[in-house]
């Protein structure tokens, strides 16, 4: 292998000015010792794809690289920089130096690189080079997908139009975009019904699975009751459509035989899949699908382009599957934003001559033609609109709304007028110790205004049962008070980063004496504690210095043995023994506490802060969003509309400078 090669010397030069990895340099010497022949295009375009997969993008766009390299690869745009007296002409005038013509001749003949067929590491379809990996999930999407496109009805029995009816009569949304999305969904075996907080997603999902299920009485060859399964991305996720669900099913005008068979309880797709300990892979794959008929996965925008092909892999064909979120949220911190790609289009409301017949004759509502002409995944998508929770004198609703358009000055005006939208405040911080920030920590609150995190303390210190019959209860106040306030941040590290704030919210909250932790068997009697003993690990290193009572943790990594998943959050809490224990929700019983040790736990993190991909999946009643000094590839417009839709009651937005949330607003990933 060529170790001097002038690619891998370029390369270099952008890995010490931070635009690529050491991951990224290490795939082009890869290429080399698979290739020693391999020219310069071949070299940059593995280093740059292997840039693309960690920016979450699964291809590289050769077409639109040759047009706006920067752009297209996150990088600064200037080419020249000073090093003493000496101009340097940065290596992106390299890349600007490639056509489209240049960079297909250069990949065109690579023992590299194939069309499809092969074993190649590289794969070049059109203009777009993936990583053959995903090169295979992606065909195992879009077979999957268009298998269950085509309509299997052209008509529905009139007893189920009536129920159809029934079930939405009170909604005076025109049109009626949840009877739509029921309609469509009943047509054929796929469907995406998308749509902002408090659109009624969940609402509507309960409807049309009650309709389906009596749908299915009248399929010929149905001759059992129909299986229903129901996941989400994460367990916090899992466990909020769990009691969406459940609130749904109380006011569902429908027999309690049909009720029975709707899923009270969701899982995570790893749990769904049956995931193997160490390994990428799944019990369930296309060689022992999942058993089921009607498959639903809630909060889909966090599902990346490998999880949705093992969850389509593992489908049975005659399964039905029913996507639902939110098309604008943040996509999955893994490659491939697969909700965004497949929503392309959705607000258009394009939908084709057969597509708006069969809205009228199901639901008896008649679009408009539409101009634009959709795709086939668009005629099987409903964009709900019309928000339930906020109104139009909601400022989280309104500022939102601007966010998600790209609106930065309709978002300053509204962020400014307070007296109009009492629900949002704005603060322009000096220093990450100000104290308007701790005194928002620290505020007394109570449940219908929440301020900050004092109120979840209370609940721990002032509401602790005398006798052991109480405490799951008390773990479940205590968790349910931790989530009326949340802090948001756009970045991990660095003064406005999650680690900084998670210390200083510490020390803030606990005047630097965190409550003494208790020595527990086995592990402390092997490091000479004794169990049951209290000790002070001020200023020492050791496993339980980080443990103490209030301690809100995140999972980091999943635990099948634990059934514990990345993003679950629990609290170190004490419990009728004495003992300190995390008590994680149960998300197969709502009221159900599971207590377990911090030494059995994965890898975790505290969670007072947490970046706002890790908030995905939950809401709070008030959340504060703090914003970095200067912009970065992750902070745009679509973190922050993720950001303020986690909030349902109050959103504060934190600002270390004046203009970063303005140029967030302007700045779109897609």
């Amino acid at each position: 292998m060529n170790q001097d090669h002038a690619v891998l010397k370029h390369i270099d030069q952008w890995l010490d000015r931070g635009w690529l990895s050491h991951l990224d340099r290490a795939f082009a010497r890869f290429l080399l010792t698979q290739d020693a022949q391999a020219n310069e295009a071949v070299l940059w375009a593995g280093a740059l794809l292997s840039h693309q997969l960690e920016q979450g993008e699964v291809f590289l766009d050769l077409e639109k690289l040759s047009r706006q390299p920067e752009l297209t690869l996150a990088i600064p745009g200037h080419d020249v920089r000073r090093s003493g007296n000496e101009t340097v002409f940065a290596e992106v005038t390299l890349l600007k130096a490639y056509t489209l013509q240049h960079w297909k001749q250069g990949l065109a003949g690579s023992p590299l690189i194939s069309s499809g067929c092969g074993n190649t590491p590289l794969v070049l379809e059109g203009h777009r080079l993936y990583l053959r990996r995903y090169w295979q999930y992606q065909q195992i999407l879009n077979a999957s997908i268009q298998s269950r496109l085509q309509p299997i009805r052209s008509t529905l029995p009139d007893k189920l139009l009536l129920q159809l009816t029934g079930l939405f009569k009170d909604n005076r949304e025109q049109p009626d975009w949840q009877k739509i999305a029921c309609a469509l969904a009943l047509r054929s075996r796929f469907a995406i019904i998308t749509g902002g907080p408090g659109t009624g997603k969940t609402t509507t999902l309960t409807k049309l699975l009650a309709l389906l299920i009596q749908l299915s009485e009248s399929d010929a060859g149905m001759t059992r009751k129909p299986k229903v399964l129901l996941a989400a991305p994460t367990g916090k996720a899992a466990a909020r459509v769990s009691e969406s669900i459940s609130q749904a099913l109380a006011k569902l005008t429908v027999d309690d035989a049909i009720k029975q068979l709707i899923p009270k309880s969701a899982s995570t797709l790893h749990r769904l899949l049956g995931s193997r300990q160490g390994t990428r892979q799944f019990i369930h794959h296309r060689n022992n699908p999942l058993v089921a008929d009607i498959v639903i996965i809630d909060e889909a925008s966090m599902i990346d382009l490998e999880m949705m092909a093992a969850l389509l892999d593992a489908l049975p064909e005659s399964a039905q599957l029913i996507l639902l979120g939110d098309k604008d949220q943040l996509a999955s911190v893994e490659a491939g934003a697969v909700m965004g790609d497949l929503c392309q289009g959705a607000e258009n409301q394009a939908y084709d001559l057969p597509t708006r017949g069969w809205i009228a004759q199901t639901s008896g509502v008649t679009l408009a033609e539409s101009a634009l002409k959709g795709s086939a995944i668009n005629q099987q998508t409903v964009m709900l609109r019309f928000s339930h929770r906020f109104g139009e004198h909601s400022g989280i609703g309104q500022l939102a709304r601007a966010v998600n358009a790209g609106e930065a000055l309709k978002a300053q005006a509204i962020l400014n007028d307070t007296a109009t939208y009492q629900d949002l405040t704005r603060l322009l911080l000096d220093d990450p110790g100000d104290s308007r920030l701790k005194q928002l920590i620290t505020a007394s609150s109570n449940p219908q205004q929440p301020q900050g995190y004092r109120y979840f303390l209370d609940v721990i210190r002032q509401q602790r049962p005398e006798d052991s019959h109480h405490f799951n209860q008390w773990a479940k106040q205590v968790l349910d008070a931790f989530d009326t306030f949340q802090v948001l941040c756009a970045v991990r590290r660095g003064p406005w980063g999650v680690e900084g704030l998670n210390q200083r919210i510490e020390q803030w909250l606990f005047n630097g004496h965190k409550p003494v932790p208790i020595a527990e068997s086995p592990v402390d009697v092997v490091s000479g504690l004794t169990p049951g003993k209290r000790y002070d690990f001020s200023g020492q290193s050791h496993r339980l210095d980080r443990w103490y009572e209030g301690r809100p943790v995140m999972i980091t990594r999943n635990d099948y043995n634990l059934a514990l998943m990345n993003g679950d959050i629990g609290i170190a809490l004490y419990d009728f023994n004495g003992k300190l224990r995390v008590a994680f929700p149960d998300t197969g019983d709502e009221m159900a506490i599971r207590w377990i040790s911090p030494m059995r736990l994965p890898d975790v993190e505290t969670a007072f802060a947490m970046t706002v991909h890790k908030s995905q999946g939950s809401e709070f009643n008030h959340v504060a969003l703090i914003l970095p000094e200067t912009l970065s590839p992750v902070l745009t417009r679509e973190l922050v509309y993720t950001g303020i839709t986690r909030a349902k009651a109050h959103f504060t937005l934190l600002e270390s400078q004046a203009d970063v949330f303005n140029q967030a607003v302007l700045a779109s990933c897609k």
